[in-house]
C-alpha cells in the first residue's frame, strides 16, 4: 500500500484542536472526579469510567491520529508511539512501531467489527440482561444495593421467568446470576464474540467506545470521544430500562415489563444501532488503511 503524504499542523492549529478536544471531554470527566472525591457513586455516569479501563487522564490527551505531522511538538515525543520529525521538532506517530505491539490487536477488533456490522440488527432483547443480573439475588447482593428496584424480587423474578432472555453478548451475559443463565437463548462465550455479536446490542455499540481507545493513538481522538459521546447516551437506556428506580436521579424508567415499555426501548435501540453504524463504520476504516494488511 502506498503511504499518503501526512498531513503538516502548525503547532497553533493542533493546539486549537487539542484544546477542544480537552474542553469536550473534561465536560464528563470533571464531574466523574468530583464524585470520586466524594466518595460518591453514580450508577449511570460512572460506568464509563469504571467498567471500561481507559483512566481518564489518557481519554483527555489529544492524539491526530496517523498521517498527521505536528509542528513544534517536541511534547509529543514523551508519549509512547512518536517519533521525531522536522529536524527534531515535530513529532508525528509512529505507526509501524505502534503495530509492532499491537498488530494482532488491530487485526482481531478489525474482525470482530466487520462481522458485527455484516449481521442485521437484533432487537428483541428488551434489555433483559440487567434484569438477568438481579434475577433470584440477595437484597445486599444487588450490584447498585443503595437504588431501590421498581418491583418487589418476586415480581422481578416472574417477569424474567415469563421472557427469558436474548443477550448475545458476553460481557453482558457473564454478569447473569447462575438461575438466569439457563433463561437466555444463547450462551455465549468469549470465543465466540465475533460470531454473536450483532449491532442492535446496546454493550456492542458501547463497546465502540472501547476497541476506539485500545486503538488509539491509531484512531484520532475526535473518533475516541465521539463513541465515548454515543456510549454515554446508551448507557442511560440502559439503565432507564432495568428494574432500578432512577427517577430521582433525572432517568424515568422505560418499562420494559409493559408492551408500551418494550416498543419503546425497540426504537431506542433502533435509534442508537443507527448512530453505531458510522462510527464503526469509521473504525473499521482506520483499521484497514493500516499498513501490513
Amino acid at each position: 500500500m502506498t503511504r499518503a503524504q501526512p498531513v503538516v499542523l502548525a503547532r497553533h492549529d493542533w493546539s486549537a484542536r487539542r484544546a477542544a478536544h480537552q474542553r469536550r471531554v473534561t465536560a464528563w470527566i470533571k464531574p466523574y472526579l468530583a464524585r470520586r472525591q466524594r466518595g460518591d457513586k453514580h450508577p449511570v455516569e460512572d460506568f464509563l469510567f469504571t467498567y471500561y479501563s481507559y483512566r481518564p487522564s489518557r481519554l483527555r490527551r489529544w492524539h491526530p491520529g496517523p498521517g498527521v505531522v505536528l509542528a513544534d511538538a517536541a511534547e509529543y515525543l514523551d508519549y509512547g508511539g512518536y517519533r521525531a520529525v522536522d529536524g527534531g521538532g515535530g513529532a508525528a506517530l509512529d505507526t509501524d512501531a505502534v503495530l509492532a505491539r499491537r498488530g494482532e490487536a488491530a487485526r482481531h477488533i478489525h474482525t470482530l467489527l466487520v462481522r458485527t456490522a455484516e449481521r442485521p440488527p437484533h432487537l428483541g432483547c428488551f434489555g433483559m440482561h440487567e434484569w438477568a443480573m438481579v434475577y433470584r439475588l440477595p437484597a445486599d447482593a444487588v450490584r447498585h444495593a443503595d437504588r431501590p428496584l421498581r418491583l418487589s424480587p418476586e415480581e422481578l423474578a416472574q417477569i424474567v421467568e415469563e421472557r427469558g432472555a436474548a443477550c448475545s453478548h458476553f460481557d453482558a451475559y457473564r454478569f447473569f446470576t447462575p438461575p438466569a443463565r439457563s433463561l437466555n437463548v444463547l450462551a455465549p462465550t468469549r470465543e465466540r464474540q465475533s460470531e454473536l455479536e450483532q449491532p442492535g446490542c446496546l454493550h456492542a455499540n458501547m463497546d465502540l467506545y472501547k476497541w476506539a481507545y485500545k486503538l488509539s493513538p491509531l484512531v484520532d481522538s475526535d473518533l475516541v470521544a465521539d463513541c465515548f459521546a454515543l456510549a454515554r447516551r446508551i448507557r442511560a437506556l440502559d439503565m432507564r430500562a432495568s428494574p432500578y428506580d432512577l427517577a430521582s436521579l433525572g432517568y424515568p424508567p422505560v418499562r420494559v415489563e409493559t408492551a408500551a415499555g418494550r416498543a419503546e426501548y425497540a426504537a431506542a435501540q433502533r435509534s442508537f444501532a443507527d448512530a453505531a453504524e458510522p462510527l464503526r463504520r469509521r473504525l473499521i476504516a482506520v483499521c484497514e488503511s493500516l499498513p501490513g494488511r
